[in-house]
């Protein structure tokens, strides 16, 4: 098949990476352009750039790619399909009308739970045991095609949102290079989503990222997995990073925000609803360290309270 792919960050170059394994022949790359990164703010090119120049593919970076050039530059290209993932536009009907298969969406979620930004995120933040990757028909809607095929993931207790990802950006891959025959052959069944059951996520923002002490060990664990070292308490008047806790069910008790609990490996607080075991913070202007070494460090003791 003749493929163009469209995608930026590093879930969508495991993708392209993958495709790079088969014998399709994928004649355009499409990324954002580049954007400046790190201390000197140097124009860096975005993951999938990056793989597709070491495979001497083409590539290309369009400010907007609903522009008539684009569409007209897509239409020369004579694609098969066109594989998207996480490409960072929203195509216009005129693209997507383009492929003889049509365009393809590798999306980090089962649909239609999730759709939109960081369903990776959500699935962590708000508990979930499964999640999975979706490969749909693209539309005109955010995330809203049929469904071509969907792999499920199954989520631990310690998975943050670091290990999930690398674990779905392999999933994606695998499952976009096993559909690719089937679709040529004609063996797929697009599968309507229910709308009914959808729902959308949003960016993760600063605004999320204080820890409330008032809601429950299991939601602030979740947090903590979910944005990891973004989340802070306030430590005798310092933001005090959490990288990793654990909720603790040893049976202690105290007011919130109250330390309870220390030990070697750690401290232990009372939050809304049960406690939660610190287990990896990181002090203002410091470095990560183990929970314990704080609690030493600061001469932490059982009583005090964070707020």
């Amino acid at each position: 098949m003749r493929i163009v792919f469209m995608g930026t960050p590093d879930f969508a170059s495991a993708c392209l990476e993958k495709l790079l394994q088969t014998e399709h022949e994928i004649v355009a790359v499409y990324t954002q352009p580049d954007r400046p990164s790190g201390r000197g703010n140097k124009l860096t090119p975005s993951a999938v750039k990056q793989v597709a120049l070491q495979a001497n593919l083409p590539v290309y970076q369009p400010l907007k790619a609903r522009a008539s050039e684009v569409v007209d530059e897509l239409a020369a290209l004579h694609p098969d399909v066109i594989i998207v993932v996480a490409y960072g536009q929203i195509l216009p009907q005129a693209i997507l009308d383009i492929p003889k298969y049509g365009c393809l969406n590798v999306h980090g979620s089962i649909l239609p739970k999730y759709r939109g930004a960081a369903p990776i995120h959500w699935a962590i933040l708000n508990g979930d045991r499964e999640t999975g990757v979706t490969i749909m028909q693209m539309d005109a809607g955010m995330d809203t095609g049929a469904m071509l095929a969907v792999a499920t993931e199954s989520i631990d207790d310690e998975d943050t949102t670091a290990t999930l990802y690398e674990r779905l950006k392999a999933l994606g891959a695998r499952l976009l290079v096993e559909i690719l025959p089937k679709l040529a052959a004609g063996e797929l069944t697009a599968v309507p989503q229910d709308n009914a059951q959808a729902t959308y996520t949003t960016l993760i923002k600063r605004d999320m990222e204080k820890i409330d002490l008032n809601t429950s060990a299991v939601a602030i664990h979740n947090k903590v997995r979910a944005i990891s070292g973004a989340f802070v308490l306030n430590c005798a008047g310092e933001p005090l990073k959490i990288w990793k806790t654990t909720p603790d069910n040893t049976g202690w008790s105290g007011q919130i925000g109250e330390v309870v609990h220390v030990d070697k490996r750690g401290f232990v607080l009372a939050t809304g609803q049960g406690c939660l075991r610190i287990l990896e913070v990181q002090p203002a202007n410091r470095k990560r360290m183990s929970a314990a070494d704080f609690a030493n460090g600061s001469k932490l003791t059982v009583g005090y309270i964070f707020k």
